[in-house]
C-alpha cells in the first residue's frame, strides 16, 4: 500500500509539475504543436469522425472539415510556395468533402443564395483560402472561376435583401454566418480584380444600424426578414465575428473588439482567463448547442475561438493567455506524431482549437494594438500556486516528520577516543 501511495503522489507531483510548465511556455505559435493536431484531426477525418461530429451538433460535418481545410491555408502560408504542396493538397481534400451531397445536407437548396450564407460564406471563404495559396500567375483557372462566381451570387443576395443579415436556416438569420460570406468578399477583391468594395461598405452601415441595444454589438439572432436584433450578443458568435470582421472594417472591427473583450473576458475563480457565453447582467443563463455546457458562465467554445479574435487584432498578451491556459485545462495528450485535447474525444473540438491558434487576418492588417491587458501579466500566479501546493501535498507528512525531527547530537571526537 505504501508503494502505491507513492507511485500516485509522485504522478501528482509530476502532472502538478508539467502544468506549471505548461503555463510558463508560449502556447499561440506556429510551432506549438499545430501540425501534430492536424495528423490526429486527418486520421480521424478518415477514420469517419465527420459522421460521428454530425450526430452531435447540425455543423458536426461541416465544421471539422472547413477548420480543418482552414488550418492547413494557415500553415501553407507561412511557408514558401516552393513548400506550400501539402497544405494546398489538404485544404482541397477538405473543401472537397464539402462540396458533396453529405457536406450541404443540412442546408436548404431553396434559400438564397442556395444552401444558405452559412454554408456559401464558409465554403467560399475557404475556397478563397486555397486559391491564395497559389501563385497569381499559376493558379487553377476552374478554382478563380468558381470562387468569382460563387463571390457574385453571395453578393447578388446581400444586394438583393433588406437586412444585412441572410438566412442560414429557412426563417433563422444568425448575424456571424453574414459577417464570415462579407470577409469572403473582401477575400476575393485581394486575389481577383475588386468589385465588392462598395457591398462591404454599405453592410457595414446597415449592420451599425442593427446593433444589439445591450451591448452594442452584433445581435447573436436577427429577425430574419428585417434584421433587427433578436437575441442579446453571446460569446459563441461573438468571438468569431470578431475573428472576421477585421477583415471587413478594421476600424469597426476593433470598437467591437473592445468592446467584447470588456464585456466578455473574465477570470472565473480568479484563476485562468475564459469568455462568459452572456454578459454579467444576464442571470439564469443556460448552455446548448453552440456553447456547450457553461462553467461559472464561461463557455469553451467562446474562449477557444477568442484565441484567433485576439490573434487577428493583435492582442498578443490575451491570445497567449488563454492558449496557455488551455494547455493545462484541456488535458492535452501528446504521441511522436500527434496531438489532441481532451483525450481526443471531441476531434471538432480540436479543430478549433487548432484554427484558433493559427488564425491570422488574410484581407486587412488592424491598426497597432495599444489598449490595456484584458489581464495582469500575473495572473498565472494564482494557477502555479495551487499546482506548487497540490505538488507538494502527497509529501507533506513526510517533509514535516523531517523538519520535526531533532538533529542529531554530534559526539565530540575525544569523548569517542
Amino acid at each position: 500500500m505504501r508503494r502505491v501511495l507513492a507511485v500516485l503522489g509522485a504522478l501528482v507531483t509530476v502532472l502538478s509539475v508539467g502544468g506549471v510548465v505548461r503555463l510558463a511556455v508560449p502556447a499561440v505559435s506556429a510551432h506549438s504543436g499545430v501540425r501534430a493536431q492536424l495528423t490526429f484531426i486527418g486520421d480521424a477525418l478518415r477514420g469517419g469522425a465527420a459522421v460521428e461530429a454530425q450526430r452531435s451538433f447540425p455543423e458536426g460535418y461541416f465544421f471539422l472539415y472547413a477548420l480543418y481545410g482552414l488550418t492547413w491555408v494557415e500553415v501553407g502560408r507561412l511557408e514558401p510556395e516552393a513548400g506550400r504542396a501539402e497544405a494546398l493538397r489538404e485544404a482541397r481534400w477538405a473543401l472537397a468533402h464539402l462540396d458533396t451531397d453529405a457536406g450541404r445536407a443540412p442546408f436548404s437548396a431553396a434559400l438564397t443564395p442556395s444552401n444558405g450564407i452559412f454554408y456559401r460564406g464558409w465554403t467560399n471563404w475557404l475556397r478563397g483560402g486555397v486559391l491564395s495559396l497559389q501563385p497569381p500567375d499559376r493558379r487553377d483557372a476552374g478554382e478563380a472561376e468558381r470562387f468569382a462566381a460563387d463571390s457574385a451570387e453571395i453578393a447578388a443576395a446581400f444586394g438583393a435583401a433588406s437586412t444585412p443579415f441572410l438566412q442560414a436556416y429557412p426563417g433563422q438569420a444568425w448575424p456571424v454566418d453574414s459577417t464570415v460570406a462579407m470577409a469572403s468578399l473582401r477575400l476575393h477583391d485581394t486575389l481577383l480584380p475588386p468589385r465588392y468594395a462598395d457591398t462591404a461598405t454599405r453592410w457595414v452601415a446597415d449592420v451599425r444600424a442593427r446593433l444589439d441595444p445591450a451591448t452594442g454589438l452584433l445581435p447573436h439572432t436577427a429577425d430574419p426578414e428585417t434584421g433587427e436584433a433578436g437575441e442579446v450578443a453571446r460569446g459563441t458568435s461573438q468571438s468569431m465575428i470578431t475573428r472576421f470582421l477585421v477583415e471587413i472594417d478594421p476600424t469597426f472591427a476593433r470598437e467591437q473588439y473592445l468592446r467584447f473583450r470588456q464585456l466578455y473576458v473574465t477570470r472565473p475563480l480568479g484563476l485562468g482567463p475564459a469568455v462568459r457565453e452572456y454578459p454579467a447582467f444576464v442571470t439564469h443563463a443556460t448552455g446548448d448547442v453552440d456553447s456547450g455546457p457553461l462553467v461559472l458562465g464561461t463557455s469553451l467554445s467562446a474562449t477557444v475561438v477568442t484565441i484567433g479574435a485576439a490573434r487577428v487584432q493583435g492582442d498578443r498578451a490575451l491570445a497567449t493567455a488563454l492558449a496557455s491556459y488551455g494547455e493545462l485545462a484541456g488535458l492535452p495528450v501528446s504521441t511522436p506524431r500527434t496531438k489532441r485535447y481532451g483525450f481526443g474525444v471531441v476531434p471538432v473540438g480540436d479543430a478549433f482549437v487548432a484554427w484558433s491558434k493559427m488564425s491570422s487576418a488574410w484581407v486587412s492588417r488592424p491598426p497597432a494594438f495599444t489598449a490595456p491587458r484584458a489581464v495582469a501579466w500575473w495572473w498565472p500566479a494564482p494557477l502555479v500556486l495551487v499546482l506548487l501546493l497540490v505538488a507538494v501535498a502527497p509529501w507533506w507528512r513526510l517533509l514535516r516528520r523531517r523538519l520535526a525531527r531533532p538533529p542529531r547530537r554530534r559526539v565530540p571526537h575525544e569523548a569517542v577516543s
